[in-house]
């Protein structure tokens, strides 16, 4: 097993971040020319939304073909090639004629960006010590949020500089020189132990996680969550587009340095994690989450972009510990048990437009704070439940 902080551990980690990074560079690369492109092509708010929900959708649906795949196949060779296919799909997008060939080329990007993610945590859980586990599980967690801040940024200033054929083609080719260097970073597993793939007995395992109150728990945590985080910035592109802020994509693209917050509080999780209990921290993770959403309600740019960073920080501190909780709580197969926390994770993304929309249109970003206290109160009452359940665990150890 790797151990903690040696060279393997840093080579290994290093590997696995970078392809997180190129992961979410390509998947929110969208986000910030959302309102030019609603404009460009005459679609409503919920309309040019689904340029992101159908590529989280589909990656939520590969997850649950690359989980067990790569219990019977092995780990690496998905990551390298789904990440390589990734990089072609932006190029590909850049050349897009119509909004439906948008939308199409986004589905199929979806699916071959879940290769990755689908495998990571599972590759780690493999090869890693379970101390090594924790820390690089919040190193990798934390690149996403950086991926996701460069994606939107590049977006965002490509946006304004060519519009959005730029943007798709300056993510297309940093993804595949990140893919040369990946390939070379990433060691070979040594410690996994390949199972012959029988749809049988994925259906089964999948199942018997489901099946797992202590998994559930933290599946519907994650996703509901992410559903309420992500659509967030989905929305607030279209108020600080419109007046009186009037920002441009290159403006609407840094808001995202806010993700900032959750690259802090993916890093510090692990720390938190070995001092205090899991659960009790998602709780304070979900109730920070709640408190940014209130901040953002101000006039104030700064006050926003304030609430904006807590809610980061909040929202990737309780992911990664519940992301950590799956690999820890998972009875065999982690494979599919790391994907299908993030099948529940890209679903609920794919979903929160459809529940926040009504919201929207009912008080604009008050409704779409309100609609988001309502769920976020739920994922509250989700992380109280596994905090009850480890007091239970550590008084019967105890005995």
């Amino acid at each position: 097993m790797i151990e903690a902080k040696t060279r393997a551990w840093w080579r290994a980690t290093l590997a696995l971040c970078l392809g997180s990074f190129l992961v979410f560079i390509n998947l929110y690369v969208p986000q910030p020319l959302l309102p030019g492109l609603k404009d460009t092509y005459d679609v409503s708010t919920l309309g040019v939304s689904l340029l992101m929900s159908v590529s989280t959708l589909s990656l939520a649906l590969a997850l649950l073909v690359f989980g067990p795949l790569s219990d019977a196949i092995g780990r690496e060779a998905i990551m390298r090639i789904t990440l390589l296919l990734a990089g072609g799909c932006s190029l590909a997008l850049a050349f897009a004629p119509t909004f439906e060939s948008l939308l199409l080329l986004r589905l199929v990007q979806g699916f071959v960006l879940g290769g990755l993610p689908a495998v990571a945590i599972a590759w780690m859980g493999d090869e890693f010590s379970k101390p090594a586990l924790l820390s690089a599980v919040g190193l990798y967690i934390g690149a996403n949020s950086l991926g996701g801040i460069s994606g939107r940024i590049v977006g965002g200033v490509a946006g304004d500089l060519g519009g959005s054929t730029a943007a798709f083609l300056a993510v297309g080719v940093m993804t595949l020189i990140g893919c040369v260097v990946f390939w070379r970073l990433l060691p070979n597993s040594r410690a996994f132990t390949p199972q012959r793939f029988e749809l049988r007995k994925a259906v089964d395992d999948l199942w018997g996680h489901l099946r797992s109150p202590v998994l559930l728990a933290a599946y519907f945590l994650g996703g509901i969550n992410f559903l309420i985080f992500i659509n967030q910035y989905s929305y607030i592109t279209f108020r600080l587009a419109a007046d009186p802020y009037r920002l441009a994509a290159s403006g609407l693209g840094l808001i995202f340095l806010t993700y900032l917050g959750g690259t802090f509080g993916s890093m510090i999780s692990g720390r938190l994690a070995r001092r205090f209990s899991p659960a009790a921290c998602m709780m304070v993770g979900v109730v920070i989450l709640m408190l940014g959403t209130a901040i953002t309600l101000a006039d104030s740019l700064v006050l926003i972009m304030l609430g904006l960073t807590v809610n980061a920080f909040g929202f990737f501190m309780a992911h990664s510990l519940a992301s950590s909780w799956v690999g820890r709580y998972a009875q065999g197969a982690r494979g599919s048990a790391s994907a299908l926390y993030l099948v529940f994770y890209y679903l609920g993304a794919s979903l929160g437009g459809f529940w926040l929309e009504p919201f929207w249109r009912w008080a604009g970003w008050l409704g779409v704070s309100v609609g988001s206290w309502l769920l976020l109160s739920i994922t509250l009452l989700l992380a109280f439940g596994l905090w009850r359940f480890e007091r239970h665990q550590s008084k019967t150890v105890a005995s």
